[in-house]
């Protein structure tokens, strides 16, 4: 296997830190959550970033988290739903390691999210679907897409490796 390090990237709800933790548990690698470090950073939750200091602040701290990100090796990384769309951090993913697409449905995104109001951008329903399609396009710069809408955790995991076995 050439791949030292896999960035997982997608929707809100995709699975991201999920199949990480799994695939990462699978490699015998380490397993890290952009959205996790953010929160241990800043001390709050995404939710309160959001709500305290606006997504421009959050997506500046996402920057510098996934920064310190590049140097380790035999990671798979979880991104943020939006960490992929920045043009800059879709250069340095694509660049430093290998980055799957976790696409799913619209209806799969909403089915998974907690109502609990964890997520920010998922508060107004056209808004979020606006960001789904919005976001689709940088997601297509991935490269490799797996629907994980339909398939268990395992079988993603598996199918992942085997790609990364053959590549």
């Amino acid at each position: 296997m050439k791949a030292d390090k896999v960035y997982l990237v997608g929707f809100m709800a995709a699975g991201k830190t999920t199949v990480a933790r799994a695939l990462a548990k699978r490699l015998d690698w380490q397993a890290a959550d952009i959205d996790e470090l953010v929160e241990r950073r800043e001390g709050l939750a995404v939710s309160e970033i959001f709500a305290r200091h606006g997504e421009p602040y959050f997506r500046n701290a996402e920057r510098a988290v996934l920064a310190e990100q590049m140097a380790p090796r035999h990671v798979v990384v979880a991104t943020g739903g939006g960490t992929f769309v920045d043009p800059q951090n879709r250069s340095a993913i694509n660049h430093d390691g290998v980055s799957v697409w976790l696409d799913l449905t619209l209806d799969h995104a909403i089915s998974r999210l907690p109502t609990a109001g964890r997520r920010p951008l998922a508060a107004d329903r056209g808004e979020f679907e606006r960001l789904f399609y919005a976001r689709r396009a940088a997601y297509q710069h991935a490269h490799l897409r797996i629907d994980a809408g339909r398939s268990s955790v395992e079988a993603i995991v598996e199918q992942l490796v085997d790609w990364l076995e053959r590549r």
